[in-house]
Formats: structure tokens, C-alpha cells, sequence
């Protein structure tokens, strides 16, 4: 079904008709609540690849202070757990959400478990890697925690790597607030 979905992307594309947008994309939220980005409509985004057990598992703290600082002015963190990077997020969603609230108080929006690279990636990060693509223009996500930067109309202004920490991207997500 994801090969037919990004088939359609590409035709889309291609023939130029109207082209997706990120509030097009369906996800379904760690609870198991199917929904689309459309309800982000409007905010910044900051939208990050997770895991549990991950050398840099400790930016949970640092994405969770900024949507803290700046959710009253329209930044929305979200948060996609992912399993393929030597297994760093083997829980399944009650699992990791109990450890992502107890650990670092997150209460940024999270959703179900996905994959971001190969055959079975998520329709999302497929737009997201194709519309920023990485270091020399490889569109692969490398690790757990790439970050993509979404303004409020919905492009995709920036993509940083894992060693990038939330602190370091405040000042870009400033300029995109109101």
C-alpha cells in the first residue's frame, strides 16, 4: 500500500498536478488515533525521528524545553519513534510513551512507531527526506534524531542531523514564529 501511496506522490509530481502538501499525511498517534498533520496547520514544526535507547536519547529533554518555551507562540514538536537504527527503540507505543513521560516529561505529541528509510518508510518522512535532502544530497536519514523544520505554511525550511542539539536550531525556529 506505501509503494502505491508514493507511486502516487511521484505520478503527481511528475505530471504536475496539485502537489502534497505535509498537512496531507496521515499518521496514527501513540495511542493508536488515526489522524494527518492537517491539524498542525498554521505552526512550526519541528518533526524528529526517536529512540529510547540511543546515544542521543538525552535531546528528549532539550525538544521538550523548547516546545515548552514556545508552544504558546505555535512550535509543535513531533516526535516519531523509529526502530532502525541498531534497534534502538524496541518497545512497542505503551512502552516507549510510559519512558518518554516518566524520563524526560514529554508532552509534545508523539506517534506510533515508523520506518524512515527503505521499502517500508512512512509516506511522511518519504516527502520530508525528498524535500530536504542531507549531508551531499543523500536523501537517507542516517540516525535517530534527524530533525526537519517546518514553517507555518507548511515547507520544509531545514533538516539537522542527530548531533544537531535542540538548542542549537531555537534561533531558526524564532525567526519562523509570529
Amino acid at each position: 500500500m506505501r509503494k502505491i501511496f508514493i507511486l502516487f506522490i511521484f505520478i503527481i509530481t511528475l505530471f504536475g498536478g496539485e502537489s502534497m502538501s505535509i498537512y496531507d499525511f496521515e499518521v496514527t498517534t501513540i495511542d493508536g488515533k488515526k489522524t494527518t498533520l492537517e491539524a498542525y496547520k498554521g505552526k512550526v514544526l519541528l518533526i524528529v525521528n526517536v529512540a529510547s535507547k540511543c546515544g542521543f536519547t538525552y535531546q528528549y529533554e532539550g525538544l521538550e524545553t523548547l516546545y515548552k518555551k514556545y508552544k504558546d507562540s505555535g512550535l509543535v514538536v513531533l516526535g516519531f519513534p523509529c526502530n532502525q537504527f541498531s534497534q534502538q527503540e524496541p518497545g512497542n507505543e505503551e512502552e516507549i510513551k510510559s519512558f518518554c513521560s516518566l524520563t524526560y516529561g514529554v508532552e509534545f505529541p508523539m506517534f506510533s512507531k515508523i520506518d524512515v528509510n527503505g521499502e517500508k518508510a512512512h509516506p511522511l518522512y518519504t516527502y520530508l527526506k525528498k524535500e530536504k535532502s542531507g549531508l551531499l544530497g543523500s536523501e537517507a536519514i542516517k540516525w535517530n534524531f534527524t530533525k526537519f523544520l517546518v514553517d507555518k505554511n507548511g515547507q520544509v525550511v531545514d533538516r539537522y542531523a542527530p548531533s544537531t542539539n535542540p538548542q542549537d536550531i531555537e534561533a531558526d525556529i524564532v525567526k519562523l514564529l509570529p
